[in-house]
């Protein structure tokens, strides 16, 4: 078995562009986008009412107000996004709503902040899923724990290389378990105890007079402050559909809006739904058990074959942190590709593969909380410090940057008061959160966040100055180049000949590298080559894969600008043609096209113009695809005379 044939096997074949049922196999109705996108959401609900109920573990009567505020603060931001969602239909979440509302610096911080978010989401839901499972292990198997992290979340980079849909379908079950297993913990816990609510009343309403006597009223508001933030946890999966909008079936707006309610209802049930059965059943915490585990045991403990439904529910609740990493994969790489179309992330990052997905920033996601894992040896009380804080900047920067929208629009938009009002709203709640956690987690790990995502940020200034210090140039480059007359008197308009000399010239849209390479081409083998045959590939990525008309968009951009090189060839006297095709992996698209027009034009020579620099940086050819050289190389394996045009820069 060959390299290609293990790929294959591993990630599956390549997908056809040309599939006319491409973007419907691609695309996901609600229900598997709330799978594929909401499982991080519901999931949370594993860890997050629990963090606050150890806050109030000696004043439990607060329970009932937290499972109010929680469900209401769910239902709050998702209305929000589900706005952020109708007015910025084409995805990208945060960034894409801080970049166009507050400008490109709150952007860059938002993208940031949400690509560490993202990160650490598939590391805290991989340990979580780690905890969980091991806990039902004999003790001596903890030494295997950190290795199982891991080989999860190697499978995971390998699902989601495969296409998103294909590892939606895989995890499916995981996520029915859970939502069957948790309604019946939740719904039997809460029906078996009504007999009992008046009792509880009773106690908790007398067990509040106490609190309010020892605590005051400031006491008890600073008490349901800090649970309500410290269970801000609870809440870190709700963008994950505004961020991956782009994979909804079309319509897109109606479908994410469908499937943030699906999220919303089931994580305010899930989540209140928790607080309650915690107070009903006087759960506490208990040493190398969650407390949905003894709630769970509490539960189904006198049922026949109790204890194994009770492993079940625990062991779906792991397996379901699982599938909530998946989000880490779909909304990371998204983020990644629309900070790489702005410039602020190497440009190889809006690329898809050959499965149509965002492998590079797959890989990227998934080595990073490799290392975090290894780093923290899946310590999940670390990783969840570090989590609780990123997801929240984000969160208040949309809330913000939402206001300052409907504020600007308030001429046109004659709801605009009402979507300021709820929008304000979520931006208070959102600060609260973020502040009461800063400052009560930045000694204990919290400034690492902070340190982290500051380094992402510096990251992506540098390769943005980079980027723009090209820009500048070329457009110097293309200054230069308006000097250069050209005369129509010499028009060829004669057919190529394939007999004849050909030079081969690979470009990439009408612009000056390549009219440039073409004269140095005429310039320093005059008279040689007769015919010119432009040679361009339609580079597939996250921008241009939209939809089948927009794709076909793209494609005919593409012939426009070899229309261009052809005619300015033929007033440079020679005859000319163009030849392309449309993909995702430029280096195979480019080898292959330039074999089949060699064969096709016998005595001929392929070149290609390539950007220089006075010093070349080690970071430029992370930077810049370098197409060219990779594409000699291949050619040279085929004995095709490939030759470099250098077109110099200065920076």
């Amino acid at each position: 078995m060959d390299i290609r044939s293990l790929q294959y096997s591993i990630f599956g074949k390549p997908k056809n562009i040309n599939d006319p049922h491409l973007f419907h196999k691609l695309a996901l109705i609600p229900t598997l986008a709330w799978i594929g996108l909401g499982a991080d959401g519901l999931s949370s609900s594993s860890y997050g009412p629990e963090e606050a109920f150890k806050i109030i573990v000696n004043h439990p009567y607060i329970a009932v107000a937290l499972a109010a505020a929680t469900a209401l603060t769910v239902f709050i931001i998702s209305y929000t996004y589900s706005k952020m969602i109708e007015y910025f239909p084409t995805g990208g979440g945060g960034y894409v709503i801080a970049t166009h509302t507050l400008g490109e610096k709150a952007g860059v911080l938002s993208g940031s902040a949400l690509i560490v978010d993202f990160i650490l989401t598939i590391t805290v839901s991989i340990a979580a899923c780690g905890d969980a499972i091991f806990s039902f292990l004999p003790i001596e198997y903890q030494q295997y724990k950190l290795m199982f992290e891991l080989f999860l979340v190697l499978a995971l980079i390998v699902l989601n290389i495969r296409g998103v849909k294909e590892s939606i379908f895989i995890l499916a079950p995981i996520f029915v378990t859970f939502v069957v297993t948790h309604l019946l913990l939740i719904g039997y816990g809460i029906f078996s105890q009504s007999s009992e609510f008046h009792v509880v009343y009773q106690k908790a309403s007398t067990d509040f007079n106490n609190g309010l006597s020892t605590l005051g009223w400031m006491g008890m508001l600073a008490l349901f402050l800090r649970a309500y933030s410290m269970g801000g946890g609870t809440y870190t999966g709700i963008e994950a559909v505004s961020n991956g909008l782009q994979i909804m079936k079309d319509p897109k707006v109606q479908n994410g809006k469908r499937t943030m309610l699906y999220m919303a209802l089931s994580l305010a049930i899930t989540a209140g739904g928790l607080f309650v059965c915690y107070l009903l059943f006087n759960v506490q915490p208990t040493f190398g058990q969650t407390m949905n585990a003894v709630l769970a045991k509490k539960l189904f403990g006198g049922w026949n074959y109790g204890a194994e439904i009770a492993l079940i529910t625990i062991i779906a609740e792991g397996a379901l942190l699982m599938v909530g990493a998946q989000a880490g994969f779909i909304g990371g790489p998204k983020v990644m590709a629309n900070m790489a179309l702005d410039n602020w992330f190497p440009r190889r990052f809006a690329a898809l593969s050959e499965r149509f997905t965002m492998r590079n920033g797959i890989i990227l996601m998934g080595g990073a909380a490799f290392c975090l894992l290894v780093y923290t040896k899946g310590s999940i009380s670390t990783l969840v410090v570090m989590y609780s804080i990123n997801v929240f900047i984000t969160f208040s920067l949309s809330q913000l940057g939402m206001s300052k929208f409907f504020v600007n629009n308030r001429k046109t938009n004659k709801e605009w008061k009402s979507h300021l009002f709820i929008h304000m709203v979520g931006l208070l709640l959102c600060l609260t959160i973020l502040v009461v956690t800063s400052y009560e987690k930045l000694g204990e790990g919290g400034w690492i966040t902070f340190v982290i995502t500051a380094f992402v940020i510096s990251i992506c200034v540098l390769i943005r100055k980079h980027y723009n210090k090209v820009k500048r140039a070329i457009k110097r480059l293309d200054e230069s180049m308006t000097g250069v007359e050209i005369s129509s008197a010499q028009y060829n308009s004669s057919e190529v000949n394939p007999e004849e000399r050909t030079a081969i010239q690979l470009v990439s849209g009408f612009n000056s590298l390549g009219v440039h390479t073409l004269l140095s081409i005429m310039q320093n083998f005059p008279g040689l080559y007769k015919n010119i045959v432009f040679v361009s590939v339609s580079v597939v990525d996250t921008d241009s894969f939209k939809d089948k008309e927009y794709l076909k968009q793209h494609e005919e951009s593409t012939k426009k600008s070899l229309e261009k090189y052809v005619d300015y060839a033929r007033k440079l006297g020679a005859t000319a043609t163009y030849r392309y095709d449309t993909g995702t992996d430029v280096m195979e698209l480019a080898t292959n096209l330039c074999i089949d027009v060699s064969k096709e034009f016998p005595k001929s020579t392929v070149f290609a113009g390539k950007l220089t620099f006075q010093q070349e940086k080690f970071y430029h050819k992370m930077l810049h695809n370098d197409t060219s050289m990779i594409v000699q190389k291949n050619l040279q394996n085929y004995g095709i005379t490939t030759v470099i045009m250098p077109v110099h820069v200065e920076l």
